[in-house]
């Protein structure tokens, strides 16, 4: 892998694992992206061949975005002690990023990587990553520790595994 990407080797080799699986399924996968910035896409992308595999991303970082093109209902972004990090934005990333992408799976990211942004409740660290397939969403809580950027690539990395379980609950992954 080339070393001028900004990505570890582990992302790496989780991201070529991935596209290697979406190509040998038929299947592809799109990105909703808040916090990491288009950093998923970035690492599929950094795979020869991944234009097989990724059908594309949304990099969602304003709150309109995350409304106006991904349909996350307002409701959801205004209610306090919900708002855009939350399990329920999260769910609402993944399933408009499925249906803009027209792809199979699709991961989203909100969270809070820091060093500010800190809410009650909600910690730098705080990451909420929504997984959408044809068998329906399913999100999960995170914490990561660590500065802006390890907050940023555990997230990366940990995105790049759902999508591969994703990948895996619509197509079962041989050897």
């Amino acid at each position: 892998m080339p070393s001028s990407e900004p990505f570890s080797e582990e992302v790496l080799d989780v991201a070529s694992k991935l596209v290697g699986e979406c190509r040998a399924a038929g299947v592809t996968v799109g990105c909703a992206e808040s916090c990491t910035g288009g950093l998923v896409s970035g690492a599929i992308t950094a795979i020869p061949g991944s234009s097989s595999a990724l059908r594309g991303g949304v990099v969602s970082y304003a709150i309109s975005v995350k409304h106006e093109v991904l349909g996350v209902p307002q409701d959801i972004l205004d209610a306090p002690g919900i708002g855009a990090v939350s399990s329920e934005c999260a769910a609402a990333m993944a399933e408009g990023a499925r249906r803009v992408l027209s792809c199979d799976v699709a991961v989203s990211i909100t969270g809070i990587a820091g060093p500010g942004g800190a809410e009650p409740g909600k910690p730098v660290g705080t990451v909420w990553m929504g997984l959408a397939t044809d068998k329906g969403t399913k999100t999960f809580p995170n914490l990561f520790s660590g500065d802006r950027a390890e907050v940023r690539q555990q997230a990366v990395y940990r995105a790049l595994g759902l999508l591969r379980d994703g990948v895996a609950e619509i197509r079962p992954r041989t050897a």
